[in-house]
């Protein structure tokens, strides 16, 4: 998952900009076809997707064996798409036709539950910031041992240097080292795919015996979390859909499903194929030491091969995935902290921002030093806190809100808020066990 859109880009606020209000049957006839528009924000939300989450998707889903991977490939476009889709519907049911996903909530739920989900927002996007501190340390220290032949150096010292090295970038120009990494989305989506044709010739048969079924359901169960974190765009909706409603009126909700549905599909095909590439180059014993090492995959795959190729651009991968996502997800935390803060406090926003760093560094700091296990933290973390503001607040809002009551009682509606529950309910067992 990445925060590449936290910023509109300026193609599409001047798309937004000027686009008309009027609609002649001629100006809506060309707005109904598929345009380039359409595709510019289809790749815009694509790249806001693939990020470092999908670089730990294969350990988790191939620890558990070849049928939870094949189940999970079946639920995972309608996870996908119904629970964005159900976000941008919250997000236009607004009476206010500029208003974002705080605003829309604040309309529809009050004033304090508002800021209980702002703050929930907060508290998804900031566990990532401690994962990816985490995994970039993780791969740094991997490279330098096993691809540059040094010793380990000192963590304390490497994760220090690191995220106060990614923070200092982000002061110094936030939007314009958001471009950059923007733009270093495609490449990086290029050799994934690369990777994924690559390994196909290393592919092994699966072990395709079926598994006892108390345990294959709890290994669907726990994997849930794990999947709505890897797949998620939840951050981006809200420019999404406003973009949508400058540009194409009153169309803009049917436009809106059309692009979300499309994205849905690249993403699914992509990060399948990676994950499908991956676990199928891996065995069972190997996915379980990944998971030990506390590495991505690609890192895995650099270290177990003797193959340069891999060696070489697996943790550069690895490294762009990781500190492109954690840049927009930090932009993301810093905002939504100053947002919180400066409502319930007299300080001012400049105040408030400088101790939000602070805090926000030490605290990455202090997690990347003691290196929790990755996956448990989007486990137990991030995946359930996300599945309450994409699958859970949303469905809630459609039996709430009377513009949104036509879609009661739907399958797709049933299906995301039971999928929401059990990522939530994943999160219990696990506080609990």
């Amino acid at each position: 998952m990445d925060e590449h859109t936290h910023m509109t880009t300026s193609q599409d606020a001047t798309l937004s900009n000027a686009s008309p209000n009027t609609h002649t049957s001629t100006s809506s006839d060309s707005k109904t076809k598929w345009n380039l528009h359409d595709t510019q924000w289809t790749l815009s939300l694509f790249g806001t997707a693939v990020g470092a989450g999908i670089l730990f998707l294969p350990i988790n889903i191939g620890i558990g064996g070849f049928w939870p991977l094949i189940i999970m490939a079946c639920l995972a476009f309608p996870m996908t798409f119904f629970a964005h889709r159900g976000l941008a519907r919250f997000v236009l049911s607004s009476k206010n036709k500029d208003a974002d996903f705080t605003d829309v909530v604040e309309e529809h739920f009050g004033v304090t539950a508002g800021r209980l989900i702002s703050l929930l927002y907060f508290l998804s996007i900031f566990p990532i910031l401690l994962i990816y501190g985490v995994g970039l340390t993780n791969t740094v220290d991997s490279f330098m041992v096993n691809q540059m032949g040094m010793e380990s150096p000192s963590r304390v010292l490497l994760s220090g240097v690191l995220v106060a090295g990614m923070i200092s970038l982000m002061m110094g120009g936030e939007r314009l080292m958001l471009r950059a990494f923007a733009i270093l989305v495609y490449p990086l989506v290029g050799i994934l795919f690369f990777l994924s044709l690559y390994l196909i010739p290393s592919w092994q048969m699966p072990d395709m015996t079926v598994p006892e079924m108390g345990s294959f359901g709890k290994t669907l169960w726990l994997s849930i979390p794990i999947i709505v974190f890897s797949f998620s765009h939840a951050a981006a909706i809200s420019s999404f859909v406003n973009v949508q409603r400058g540009h194409y009126g009153e169309q803009a909700t049917r436009k809106s499903e059309a692009i979300l549905k499309r994205t849905s599909l690249l993403l699914i095909t992509f990060v399948l194929l990676f994950v499908f590439s991956c676990v199928l180059s891996l065995t069972g014993e190997q996915m379980a030491a990944a998971k030990a090492a506390n590495v991505s995959v690609l890192s895995y795959l650099a270290n177990i091969t003797d193959n340069s190729f891999i060696a070489t651009l697996g943790p550069l991968v690895a490294f762009i995935a990781i500190t492109s996502s954690f840049l927009g997800h930090f932009l993301g935390a810093r905002e939504s902290f100053t947002g919180l803060v400066t409502k319930q406090t007299g300080l001012s926003a400049g105040v408030t921002d400088k101790i939000g760093v602070l805090i926000m560094f030490l605290a990455i700091w202090f997690c990347a030093v003691k290196n929790p296990s990755i996956l448990d933290m989007m486990d137990q973390l991030s995946g359930p806190i996300i599945a309450m503001i994409l699958f859970i607040m949303p469905m809630i809002a459609v039996y709430k809100v009377p513009a949104l009551h036509k879609y009661r009682n739907r399958f797709s509606t049933l299906f995301i808020l039971a999928i929401g529950s059990l990522a939530v309910f994943a999160l219990l067992y696990s506080m609990l066990k």
